[in-house]
């Protein structure tokens, strides 16, 4: 969250460097960038934790159905009801956010933290980023043709399987020479994977700051994206949870479902954004929801996890 706001500042102190057309060269930083960080995740995910969580297929059914249908239910009910209220841009950042595949790391995290099924979520939180590539463009198009505005799918969906997909599958395929070296590594590797999705906050505001977008919105605007941060991760919790105790799942597969179906990624969600939407002034609008439930679901995650390992049942279907 430092690391965020520290970009966030930089862009705003110094604009043209990140901007388009700037000496970083930003379009071409970008996917460089997009690419190491899928190249890494590929390298990083174990094949045998992925075939072991592949067969519940019951509780991916309930995950995948939260993070690409009800989520963005939501998203679209937030979408077209503020219509209006807020500005355009803010709208589309926060039926983004709802289209967003679930992350990798922290849902894998804190499902073992909270002694839930770590096999289960490491399939989850990898299928989804695989689904994602296609079903968030997709669900961002029609919103976009929905309000007249257009969106190109086929060059989107290209780009995003050329840059999030194929570095990914490469990145497994070199698993079995180069992981050890990445498990030992382990500090540096996620330090230039958290550096690179730094350098690309830092690029995606520029533009924003350098056309002065941000001075016709105040501090109201940020206060409004916490708010609807915080409705939106509580009532999804409360979802997983109901419909993870009505399909009669055992705690472990609860708490997998809870956290995975819950999160929403900012390592693939800035990375799409720059790929979607390109360098559009209100990129940073856009981005601004999904950079306040990141830091908001990490938080509100371990505090669950305290609370339930504290508790000699850790029983998640009570605790929501």
């Amino acid at each position: 969250m430092g690391g965020m706001i520290a970009a966030v500042v930089l862009a705003w102190l110094f604009p043209a460097p990140g901007a388009a057309g700037g000496w970083l060269h930003p379009e071409l930083l970008t996917k460089a960038g997009v690419a190491l960080i899928f190249f890494l995740h590929g390298a990083g995910l174990s094949f045998d934790a992925l075939k072991s969580g592949a067969l519940r297929w019951r509780v991916h059914t309930v995950v995948q159905a939260t993070t690409f249908l009800v989520f963005p239910l939501i998203g679209l009910a937030a979408y077209f009801g503020l219509e209006g209220r807020i500005g355009a841009d803010l709208r589309i950042g926060l039926f983004f956010l709802c289209a967003l595949p679930s992350t990798v790391s922290s849902s894998v995290a804190m499902t073992a933290a909270a002694r839930g099924n770590v096999a289960v979520a490491v399939f989850n939180a990898t299928l989804s980023s695989i689904i994602g590539v296609f079903l968030t463009p997709l669900w961002i198009g029609a919103v976009l043709k929905v309000s007249g505005q257009g969106l190109a799918l086929g060059p989107v969906i290209f780009d995003l399987v050329r840059w999030l997909i194929l570095p990914l599958v490469l990145g497994q395929v070199c698993r079995p020479w180069i992981g050890a070296w990445i498990k030992r590594h382990k500090s540096g590797v996620h330090l230039a994977d958290r550096g690179t999705i730094l350098l690309l906050v830092y690029t995606s505001f520029c533009d924003s700051f350098k056309n002065q977008f941000w001075s016709a919105h105040g501090v109201w605007t940020i206060a409004l994206v916490i708010l609807a941060s915080g409705a939106l991760f509580a009532l999804v919790m409360i979802f997983t949870a109901r419909i993870s105790r009505a399909m009669g799942f055992p705690r472990e597969d609860t708490i997998a479902a809870m956290f995975c179906g819950s999160k929403k990624t900012l390592a693939s969600g800035v990375p799409m954004a720059k790929l979607i939407f390109g360098a559009s002034p209100g990129l940073g609008m856009i981005l601004l929801p999904i950079m306040i439930y990141h830091p908001l679901q990490l938080i509100a995650c371990g505090l669950l996890v305290n609370a339930w390992n504290r508790r000699s049942d850790g029983s998640p279907e009570t605790q929501h």
